[in-house]
């Protein structure tokens, strides 16, 4: 059984009384003082990718205004002296209801990056969603889990034989569930990386997941016995040489040696022309069913009726996401899409939640529209990028005491009673 050690008030009382002795915490409590502190220590680069959004960012504001325009109406003199903040989602009992969704390419901002943040997931049982665009393989990051939750984001590949293989990979990293994102079948237009002309994919950042498979590697070797269609390539520039070195050294083995190999390039290359499928449809999720026995999740889910077809396709559970803004400029706040989704659902399956969530009240807010738990995203990637594994823990450790003073303060004791609390809409 998880016990939830964490307390809102020990938390707190540990923050004041380091800074009665001078010190302050690594990791700011704000998010606006978290996202100014991380972008300290971010290269212009990794900042661009981490922040930034599609097209006016539009849809990323309209997260923030989503849950800004939310007032939560506490209730006084109901006995919150004893709190519990756990949920029971896909059979297991969870001490939060926090996950941490998947974040790519987490080597831009911390040499850890996945490491770091299994850990500190680890150290709070939060399940972590690995990322299929990781900076380390699954198998290593799970087993700095131990024993606890993780699931597994997919990227649906051009190639059936890898999803198969990915999805496999993750049952044995002892991944609880699947979590096929669906919003990403192709980059959205993102100007902060185009004004750099920059994706870390193209120097093998955030491929770890693919150049550790056998069938990608496979798929790598065919390549090189093929001719090779047209492609632009980089001008010769020492900007390119420092690129392919970069890219050398995050490929697996001797980066000296990669660098006159063919099978770098041949693995970025094809990584880019196989990574997602826009052919996509509901028949292909049924090939997934086939594959695993775990839950699977839908995310990127935001219009009722997808949320319907998912369940008349069997789906496990869905999540309500926009990507956190970074793929249709102009979409719906995930928050707002929420609560058609819920009722279209009428509690069949767990409907989880990203997407702008910045504090503890934000999570609340999720909650009480009918969320089954939430999930935290670029704040942890600040955190990251402060204090490594510490930082990280830091923000979870935040996150966690807001949600339950903002529980307690607003009367109630646990997370059916968030699921039962009013909200209203600013007029």
């Amino acid at each position: 059984m998880v016990q939830n050690a964490f307390s809102a008030l020990s938390w707190q009382r540990t923050l004041y009384v380091n800074g009665f002795a001078g010190k302050r915490p690594k990791v700011p409590a704000q998010w606006h003082e978290l996202y100014k502190a991380g972008k300290e220590v971010m290269s212009e680069k990794a900042f661009a990718y981490i922040a930034g959004g599609a097209g006016l960012e539009k849809t990323m504001e309209a997260n923030r205004r989503g849950f800004e325009q939310l007032q939560i109406v506490p209730r006084m003199l109901q006995n919150v002296e004893q709190r519990n903040l756990s949920i029971t989602l896909f059979g297991k009992l969870l001490p939060s209801p926090f996950l941490l969704s998947p974040i790519g390419v987490l080597e831009m901002v911390h040499s850890e990056a996945d490491l770091a943040v299994a850990r500190a997931a680890a150290a709070f049982h939060v399940p972590f969603i690995f990322s299929n665009q990781a900076s380390v393989p699954m198998e290593q990051t799970a087993a700095a889990m131990g024993n606890s939750p993780r699931w597994f984001q997919l990227y649906w590949s051009k190639s059936d034989e890898l999803v198969a293989s990915l999805v496999q990979r993750a049952e044995r990293s002892g991944c609880q569930a699947i979590v096929v994102t669906l919003d990403t079948t192709m980059l959205g237009w993102r100007p902060r990386d185009l004004n750099l002309g920059y994706l870390p994919f193209m120097e093998g950042k955030g491929i770890a997941q693919y150049t550790s498979d056998p069938v990608f590697m496979q798929l790598v070797r065919e390549q090189l016995h093929q001719p090779q269609a047209l492609e632009t390539k980089p001008p010769i520039t020492w900007q390119a040489i420092r690129g392919l070195w970069k890219m050398a050294s995050a490929f697996p083995g001797n980066p000296l040696a990669n660098m006159f190999s063919p099978l770098p390039r041949a693995a970025v290359r094809l990584f880019v022309n196989i990574y997602s499928r826009p052919s996509l449809t509901w028949e292909n999720l049924r090939f997934l069913r086939q594959h695993t026995r775990l839950p699977i999740v839908l995310k990127g889910i935001l219009h009722p009726e997808d949320a319907r077809r998912a369940i008349d396709e069997g789906i496990d559970g869905i999540m309500v996401s926009n990507h956190g803004g970074r793929q249709v400029d102009g979409a719906i706040a995930a928050i707002d899409a929420l609560p058609e989704i819920v009722q279209a659902v009428a509690g069949k399956i767990p409907v989880l939640m990203d997407s702008g969530i910045r504090s503890g009240a934000d999570a609340f807010k999720a909650l009480a529209l009918g969320a089954t738990a939430v999930g935290i995203g670029r704040p942890y990637a600040f955190g990251l990028a402060i204090g490594g594994e510490r930082g990280v823990r830091e923000v979870i450790s935040h996150f966690l005491a807001d949600l339950e003073l903002n529980m307690a303060l607003s009367g109630c004791k646990n997370i059916l009673e968030v699921r039962e609390a009013t909200l209203k809409r600013r007029s």
